[in-house]
C-alpha cells in the first residue's frame, strides 16, 4: 500500500516536520522512519540528540491521526504532547547515516480526547537485525477544538 506524504498527514509545517514517511498504518498502531543527516534540525553535526526521540514519537502520533482522519475525509486537527512516561534511550544520540524506525501503538483512548501510546524507536542497519534504541509511554490530548481549548486556557476558564 502507498501511504500519503508524511506533510499532507501532520500538522506542522517546513523543518518541523522531522520524520521523512510512513511505512505503515493501521487503526490503532504506524510506523514511520526518519534518517538522520548533517542537516537535520536538532543536528549537531555528529548526531541528533536522543531526547529528540520523544518528538519523533510524538510526530508518528499525530501522522496515525492524520492518516485516521483522512481515512475519514476530515481536516488535520492539532492535539498536544502532553509528556512521555519512561522514556529510555540506549544511546545518547542518533548518529548521522542512522535510519530510525518510529513506531506507536494506542493503548488507551478516552472520550475527552486523551490518549496514551505505547512508542518505540529501531535502528535500521541492512546488514543487521533491527536493533531498539528508545521506549516511551506518550500521552496526548486532542481537543474537538484547539483554538478554543487554547483560548479557554488563555483566559484561565480550563
Amino acid at each position: 500500500m502507498t501511504y500519503p506524504d508524511i506533510r499532507e498527514l501532520l500538522p506542522h509545517g517546513g523543518a518541523m516536520v522531522l520524520l521523512d514517511r510512513v511505512l505503515w498504518a493501521d487503526d490503532e498502531a504506524l510506523c514511520a522512519e526518519v534518517a538522520i543527516r548533517a542537516d537535520s534540525l536538532f543536528c549537531d553535526g555528529a548526531a541528533v540528540g536522543a531526547w529528540v526521540g520523544v518528538e519523533y514519537m510524538a510526530q508518528a502520533i499525530a501522522a496515525h491521526a492524520g492518516y485516521l482522519a483522512r481515512l475519514r475525509g476530515e481536516p488535520l486537527k492539532v492535539g498536544f504532547l502532553l509528556g512521555a512516561r519512561r522514556y529510555e534511550a540506549q544511546r545518547p544520540g542518533f548518529a548521522v547515516g542512522s535510519v530510525l524506525r518510529v513506531h506507536m501503538r494506542r493503548t488507551l483512548q478516552g472520550d475527552n480526547g486523551l490518549a496514551a501510546f505505547d512508542c518505540r524507536i529501531e535502528h535500521i542497519d541492512g546488514a543487521a537485525p533491527a536493533c531498539g534504541v528508545a521506549t516511551a509511554t506518550i500521552s496526548v490530548f486532542k481537543p474537538d477544538n484547539a483554538r478554543e481549548f487554547l483560548r479557554g486556557s488563555a483566559n484561565g476558564s480550563e
